[in-house]
């Protein structure tokens, strides 16, 4: 089974909300079972079960490590699993963590209880986000081994991320592509040092050793927060700008890239040398290896994150606002373009020119790297609902409207 393709829809339409009643101190407290049986598992994990009313065959299964990583699944009345093959990632945005998710893990499991394992990933939460992409991105590849590990039916991987998230996990994913250590080939470790040509097959073109289906960000700053409009909390001012970039080092070296005033790849900021493969680690190739990369982007309303940064496009390729209106079904999705056909030649921004760009310059660089892998851009309107003024969190969808 797979996921239908995510330009089409929005968590944001899905039905019913069921409900976790163990929350305490803004944690999934799996002590507390009010509604659900516990099971202390030998390996320290611990999991409780929901059942779910409207799906009528299965409960709601929420494991956590002793680090607190959070998994979701379905399991049958008896508590058996259903071994399911497609792993979900959530990724949390800046000072977020994983209950950020909660209501969409519990949405997708709903939508798709068969074949679905979701991980909401609790390895970069609060001031650890602050810590820089480069080192959060490291820290999500060794959760997403770890989670593979236990689940060895695992056979694809798809992400969902908010915010920094899309950054955070275009660097995890660079880290995994292709990556032969310690990973699953078909349900196995491969523990011998000898590989083969058909051993170096099984992971080309993979992340982790898994398929990569969907990868999708909502309100990424892919292009980072500087320049016109980025921040629109700034309003395009230039002093206002100025003095953003300024504050941005309160929020340690994750606002120093955010910002591209870092210089921690070489002679250039880390966003702009993630706009390319690079011979450490293959940024766009990862990418590429998704079927389907899609980004989510507030047209209005959100003071954090830009229009342009968000859905990776110039400013003047912006879609006017006169002319976008929702539909009946989907409100709130005013526009979706689709993904040109892939130019098999990905374009590599130059780094050893990258002194002598400007701001706009690096803008464009990044913009033509990125946009060769090819992305269906949606765009999002909540122009008419109560939450618009917090847009940034809405389109993550943390409760039903």
């Amino acid at each position: 089974m797979e996921l239908e393709n995510p330009a089409s829809r929005t968590s944001s339409e899905e039905g019913n909300r069921g409900e976790l009643e163990n929350e305490k101190g803004g944690e999934l407290d799996l002590n507390d079972t009010r509604n659900g049986k516990k099971k202390k598992k030998k390996n320290g994990n611990r999991s409780v079960s929901f059942y779910l009313p409207k799906i009528g065959f299965g409960c709601f299964r929420v494991q956590r490590d002793e680090e607190g990583n959070i998994d979701m699944e379905v399991v049958n009345g008896s508590g058996e699993r259903r071994k399911p093959s497609h792993l979900l990632i959530m990724v949390n945005g800046l000072v977020g963590s994983a209950k950020d998710w909660k209501y969409a893990a519990q949405e997708f499991l709903k939508t798709y209880p068969e074949d679905i394992i979701v991980h909401c990933s609790k390895r970069n939460y609060s001031t650890l986000t602050l810590d820089g992409v480069d080192v959060m991105g490291g820290r999500l590849a060794e959760e997403i081994l770890l989670v593979i590990k236990r689940h060895p039916n695992l056979r694809k991987i798809s992400f969902l991320c908010h915010s920094l998230g899309g950054l955070i996990a275009r660097y995890a994913i660079a880290k995994l592509y292709e990556l032969k250590e310690d990973v699953q080939v078909n349900g196995e470790y491969n523990k011998h040092e000898f590989r083969d040509e058909s051993y170096e097959d099984e992971f080309r073109g993979k992340i982790a050793g898994l398929e990569p289906i969907n990868f999708i960000t909502c309100a990424t700053p892919h292009l980072g927060s500087r320049g016109h409009k980025q921040v629109p909390m700034c309003c395009g001012f230039y002093v206002l700008e100025k003095v953003a970039v300024c504050t941005s080092y309160f929020f340690g070296r994750t606002g120093r890239h955010l910002f591209l005033i870092d210089k921690d790849s070489g002679n250039c900021p880390l966003l702009f040398h993630m706009a390319g493969d690079r011979e450490d680690l293959k940024f766009l190739s990862a990418l590429q290896s998704f079927r389907h990369r899609v980004t989510y982007a507030n047209v209005r309303y959100d003071n954090v994150v830009g229009w342009s940064t968000s859905s990776i496009r110039h400013r003047s390729e912006l879609p006017k606002l006169k002319g976008l209106s929702g539909d009946s079904k989907y409100p709130y999705i005013v526009n979706v373009e689709m993904a040109k056909i892939q130019n098999p030649q990905l374009y590599v921004p130059s780094e050893a020119e990258v002194n002598r760009f400007k701001k706009s310059d690096l803008e464009e660089e990044m913009i033509k790297g990125l946009s060769s892998v090819g992305w269906d851009r949606v765009d999002v309107d909540f122009h008419r609902s109560k939450q618009r003024n917090d847009a940034h969190l809405t389109i993550q969808v943390q409760s039903q409207f």
